[in-house]
């Protein structure tokens, strides 16, 4: 009996000094929804849909607010106006990560992803000097794209126009592009490993220590074996997985709008003909498809609310107080469906990115790759591979779906922290 009554009065005190501190917290922080003891504003927010309810809450308390998931305050960044503010504007001062979730545990806060402070600036620094010295964002780069896309070709033509899922040879040309900037060496689709490491990206990884050896007696560099393997893991990852869902989403997305496909396949047989490879400089002479490409990113909204980042320091933010290491939540979501930028923002429309003469026209509010400090480094890249990858799929093959295109659901599987598309499979028909 005792030993309840104890209980009783220590959780009755853990709710009072809960209650009271939160209080405190609070009258500084943005306004939001009154959180309960210990749960927070958790049965507030739709953990199927977050972005969703982030959007109901930004209706009531407006562009900044405050929500507790758990006893922690979360500040919410919802519209492009606060993203621009904070991210870029104010960058350095939202630039850490959270530590929260079972992947940046398993990270220890190592490599790109869920590093801070000077491990995070030392390793972005060193990964965007050593990906440029190996060619992204020159010719160089562009070419080993173009070799890896004729694999994909002929892996596509071994289908026989018979019913697949591209999944798994989607991803093999975004993991053989970095795995030949890495490496210097590209894995054959049949190889078991390779296989294996698409399906599970934790796969140990095997890698000389001599570009290090400079820094093996600087007692002050990060540049340790096990923030180079936790790198080159979020290298594999990120650059593999949203690159290939992008282009899967894609697919789908042409398949319910054959009138959009045919389009792009009028313009690259206008631009690039039948028979030359693709190129980045065709881009330029190729409007729709570049707006195709970036109304497929805004509208599957593939990362709709990034892993939070929290404050480097005590901000002071339109009129709030936000102490150091506070949560900040930003939704991409309210850029890139903003309804004043993009009419009718649920509606798949290429004309969100084209001007009254059908030039490609470019949106501050496209912010599918994040934005300021934090934003993907392999932006360049992942815009190489989807042009390339897309284009040469279309000059080669028609695509045919299994269902009457109206019958077509792209409803993604999750709507939750990723937007992953349902599962599907089409006929690639030679032309």
């Amino acid at each position: 009996m005792a030993l309840f009554i104890f209980l009783g009065i220590w959780l009755s005190c853990s709710v009072f000094l809960f209650l009271w501190n939160q209080h405190h917290v609070r009258r500084k922080l943005p306004p939001g929804p009154t959180p309960l003891p210990i749960f927070g504003n958790v049965l507030q927010v739709g953990i199927k849909n977050i972005s969703k309810s982030m959007c109901m809450l930004a209706k009531e308390y407006g562009p900044v607010f405050t929500v507790y998931l758990g006893m922690k305050p979360t500040v919410v960044l919802h519209g492009y106006e606060a993203l621009k503010e904070a991210l870029i504007d104010r960058g350095e001062e939202f630039s850490d990560k959270m530590h929260s979730s079972m992947l940046s545990k398993v990270s220890q806060g190592l490599g790109i992803v869920f590093s801070n402070g000077e491990i995070w600036k030392q390793t972005r620094r060193f990964s965007l000097m050593v990906l440029r010295s190996m060619g992204m964002g020159k010719k160089t780069i562009e070419n080993r794209i173009q070799e890896e896309v004729v694999y994909l070709l002929e892996a596509l033509r071994k289908t026989n126009g018979s019913p697949c899922d591209p999944s798994f040879l989607l991803a093999c040309v975004p993991c053989n592009v970095i795995s030949s900037v890495i490496f210097q060496h590209r894995f054959d689709y049949s190889d078991e490993k390779f296989q294996k490491f698409i399906e599970n990206f934790h796969t140990k990884i095997e890698i000389l220590a001599s570009p290090w050896a400079q820094e093996k007696h600087n007692e002050k560099s990060e540049f340790t074996m096990d923030n180079l393997i936790v790198t080159i893991g979020d290298l594999f990852g990120a650059g593999t997985e949203t690159t290939s869902s992008t282009i899967k989403y894609g697919l789908l997305l042409l398949l319910k709008y054959p009138e959009v496909t045919a389009k792009i396949q009028e313009e690259i047989t206008r631009v690039i003909g039948r028979h030359r490879r693709p190129c980045m400089q065709d881009r330029n002479h190729m409007p729709y498809t570049d707006a195709v490409l970036h109304e497929i990113q805004r509208y599957i909204d593939f990362v709709p609310i990034p892993l939070p980042r929290k404050t480097t320091q005590d901000v002071e933010f339109r009129g709030y107080h936000i102490p150091k290491g506070t949560s900040v939540m930003a939704c991409l979501t309210s850029a890139l469906h903003d309804d004043k930028e993009f009419p009718n923002p649920e509606k798949f429309d290429p004309g969100h990115f084209l001007d009254e003469k059908g030039n490609f026209k470019k949106s501050d509010y496209f912010m599918a790759f994040s934005a300021g400090k934090r934003a993907c480094i392999g932006e360049g890249l992942a815009r190489m591979e989807m042009f390339l990858i897309l284009t040469s799929i279309l000059q080669h093959f028609t695509l045919k779906p299994l269902v009457n295109p109206e019958d077509i659901d792209t409803t993604p599987v999750q709507p939750g922290l990723l937007s992953v598309p349902p599962p599907f499979e089409l006929c690639f028909i030679p032309v």
